[in-house]
C-alpha cells in the first residue's frame, strides 16, 4: 500500500472516530452564545454554542445532525477552539476554509492535529459546505460576540 493510501485510510479512521465518538457533543449550561446553521442541499443541521470569558472560548458544544464529515468537523472545531482566544480562534477558521478550498494555507502558528484529516474534502466541492458548517457557525457567533462588546 503506498504512502498516499495509508494516510488516506488513515484520515477516514480519524474521520469515522469522530463521527462515532463525538468531542463536545451536547448543550452548555448557563448563557452561552447559540448559533444555529443548516446546509439545505444535505440536510447537515448544527447548532453550536459557546462561552467566551476574557476573550477566550472557554467552552464550545455541538448538537445536530449530519453526514460523517459534518459531525466530525463539529467535533474537531470544538476541541481546536477551547481555550483559544477570539481571534485565533477565527484565523483558525480561516485556515480551514483555505484549506478546504485547496488553498495554500499557513499552519505555523497552530498544530492542526485531526483536522488535517478533512483535508482531502477539498476534491469533493459538493462536500465543502458539510465540513465548513460548523466552522462558519463559530465564525458567525464570535464575530457578533465582538460586535456586542464593542458596543
Amino acid at each position: 500500500m503506498s504512502l498516499g493510501n495509508q494516510l488516506d485510510t488513515l484520515y477516514r479512521q480519524v474521520i469515522m472516530d469522530h463521527y462515532k465518538n463525538p468531542r463536545n457533543r451536547g448543550e452548555l449550561e448557563g448563557d452561552s452564545l447559540k448559533i444555529n446553521m443548516n446546509n439545505p442541499t444535505c440536510g447537515d443541521r448544527i447548532q453550536l454554542q459557546m462561552k467566551v470569558e476574557d476573550g477566550k472560548v472557554s467552552e464550545a458544544k455541538f448538537v445536530g445532525e449530519g453526514c460523517s464529515i459534518s459531525l466530525s468537523s463539529a467535533s474537531m472545531m470544538t476541541q481546536a477552539v477551547k481555550g483559544l482566544p477570539v481571534e485565533d480562534a477565527l484565523k483558525l477558521s480561516g485556515i480551514f476554509s483555505d484549506m478546504m478550498l485547496g488553498k495554500e494555507y499557513d499552519e505555523e502558528d497552530f498544530d492542526l492535529g485531526d483536522i488535517e484529516a478533512l483535508q482531502g474534502v477539498a476534491k469533493f466541492p459538493a462536500r465543502i459546505k458539510c465540513a465548513t458548517l460548523a466552522w462558519k457557525a463559530m465564525e458567525q457567533g464570535l464575530n457578533k460576540e465582538d460586535k456586542e462588546d464593542s458596543e
